[in-house]
């Protein structure tokens, strides 16, 4: 566990966001294995089928995981407010709901799996693909929450190294099980899905029971957890906002992959295999931007404010400097990275093109989001959420639509980065009219 409230900023922030990075890397990592398996051995209709898949169980997943977004900021604020019995039950509150929501999102995923990828307009070679390896998702719902949930609990309380470690095994595992399932055993993309499945049911399983052995604040315990009412309430005001903000930008994802449709199965493969390089460059946004919420949360409820702007002026400075390089790299090795999925050139040149987009101006989207998660780590959760929206429902969709008639595919390339443009300005000019510095749940004396 890790006080944030002391010692240097920039290292604190650094050292804990880099393990969260590197577990991001080997969890990208073998999901960029299993979409290159998926390419190489069972053709572009299977490729396209996955990344179809992708935004379908992000979007069953997103409200859950925003409620234990809401509940990480509980647990980081109780755990700088040093209210130790807060942070057990918030734990406990947590496990209980993750349970039923899981229970719950698998028996309405699995019957609605073939009408909700029906209405995004898949192809018919790539339909059959796609509803067998989500219905097979979904059956391992209840252990991505939990692996999530127990991942979730540790940020709050500054550990961010262990998940790493489980993730690690489990991406190490996932690889092992795609090449079995699909080159030996012949079991093609079901063989894929359930190699995710199993990976994902070990590393809850070990994290649980190195928590149980190691932390007993924040031990499991199965038999004898307290569903504390109010605590659900304020993981609800922090989190559901994060969740709708993810639910609505998983149905943006959707509606995008609605138009991308229109233009074939090789721009459907482009898309897929571009949005996975394109994900590393994404990551130490993302996880800079984690690592700034844990350190806001524990800060405010002790009123830290100028610990607090000094550590968004280093997630800045670190976000985007790490994500610039990686842009760079991607854009010289666009290319040869794109082979590796698939090798027929009607895939791979209109993938490049989208790269070559997103990673110019990835700058704008590191910023937009770092401030964004200070803003969650404060409690005010609302405003990210209404950005989003903005960006993406107002700006980039329409923007998609409209360029796509006129300029084909790459005009839904250049959607992206005109959202970012326009999410990062109305972020900044909240954080600089302070009224974030009043929503956390604990108030400082």
């Amino acid at each position: 566990m890790k006080d944030f409230t002391q010692g240097h900023i920039t290292k604190n922030i650094f050292f804990f966001a880099v393990p969260m990075i590197l577990g991001n890397v080997f969890m990208q990592l073998y999901q960029f294995a299993d979409t290159v398996i998926v390419g190489r051995f069972l053709g572009k209709e299977a490729l396209a089928a996955v990344g179809a898949c992708t935004p379908v169980v992000f979007l069953t997943v997103a409200l859950v995981a925003g409620i234990g977004i809401g509940a990480s900021i509980v647990i980081s604020q109780y755990f700088g407010a040093k209210q130790f019995d807060k942070v057990r039950t918030t734990c406990d509150t947590l496990f209980i709901f993750l349970i039923v929501a899981s229970v719950i999102t698998t028996a309405v995923g699995i019957p609605l799996s073939g009408y909700i990828l029906k209405w995004i307009g898949l192809p018919p070679d790539v339909l059959p693909f796609a509803k067998s390896y989500l219905q097979i998702y979904f059956c391992g719902l209840i252990l991505l929450f939990g692996y999530n949930a127990v991942a979730a609990i540790l940020r709050g309380v500054g550990d961010s190294k262990t998940p790493l470690y489980f993730l690690i095994f489990s991406s190490v595992l996932n690889i092992g099980l795609d090449l079995l399932f699909i080159k030996s055993f012949g079991w093609g993309i079901e063989g894929a899905a359930w190699a995710t499945v199993i990976a994902q049911g070990f590393a809850f399983i070990l994290c649980v029971i190195y928590v149980n052995r190691t932390n007993p604040v924040i031990r499991v315990r199965l038999l004898r957890q307290q569903f504390d009412k109010k605590i659900f309430m304020q993981c609800i005001k922090l989190g559901l906002p994060a969740g709708l903000q993810q639910t609505f930008v998983a149905v943006g994802m959707l509606a995008l992959i609605g138009i991308v449709t229109g233009f074939g199965t090789d721009i459907i493969a482009a898309y897929v295999s571009v949005n996975r390089i394109d994900t590393f460059a994404s990551l130490p946004v993302m996880n800079f931007a984690a690592a700034l919420t844990t350190f806001v949360g524990q800060n405010i409820s002790v009123g830290n404010m100028d610990r607090i702007k000094q550590g968004l002026r280093s997630t800045l400075f670190m976000a985007v400097g790490c994500c610039a390089t990686i842009n760079l790299a991607i854009i010289i090795f666009g290319r040869p990275l794109l082979s590796l999925f698939s090798t027929y050139p009607t895939v791979i040149e209109p993938g490049y093109s989208l790269l070559v987009i997103l990673n110019s101006l990835y700058p704008v989207f590191a910023a937009m989001f770092v401030i964004n998660g200070l803003l969650r780590g404060a409690g005010a959760s609302i405003a990210p959420m209404l950005i989003t929206l903005l960006s993406l429902w107002l700006v980039r969709l329409p923007a998609a639509m409209i360029l796509s008639h006129f300029f084909g595919y790459e005009g839904i390339w250049w959607s992206y980065p005109t959202g970012w443009i326009v999410g990062l300005i109305c972020a900044g000019t909240y954080y600089f009219s302070g009224k974030w510095k009043n929503k956390a749940v604990i108030k400082s004396k």
